[in-house]
């Protein structure tokens, strides 16, 4: 069974993204923090992480991105960003940090599916 960890520090984009995907037979992860999602990306080897950029306190995505990207323990993970942030400059930083796509709030379920169904195969 494929694995997906989703970092959103608010509940409720974490359970709209589990909702959306719930259907396809995943095991499904959550992380409110980016400690959290680097501690439990090294526990479970997810095979996708769909990660939020903006969260209040400690490691925002962008920082949990780049170290999850240079852990020989989770480096495999496709890590797709999904944040409210649209700009250019915020997409390329996502990038930089390792992302391997990116998706702006609020996000179309369809293409979410369509991308994770194609990331995971």
């Amino acid at each position: 069974m494929k694995k997906i960890l989703i970092v959103d520090d608010q509940v409720e984009i974490r359970k709209l993204v589990e909702v959306t995907l719930g259907s396809g037979g995943y095991q499904i992860f959550q992380a409110e923090s980016g400690e959290e999602a680097i501690e439990i990306a090294r526990a479970e080897k997810p095979h996708l992480i769909i990660m939020d950029i903006i969260m209040p306190e400690g490691i925002d995505g962008i920082t949990a991105t780049h170290i999850l990207k240079n852990d020989p323990e989770t480096k495999q993970s496709t890590i797709l960003m999904l944040t409210g942030r649209d700009q250019e400059a915020d997409r390329e930083m996502g990038l930089q940090a390792g992302a391997d796509g990116y998706f702006v709030k609020p996000f179309s379920p369809l293409e979410l599916i369509k991308k994770v169904e194609e990331v995971l195969g």
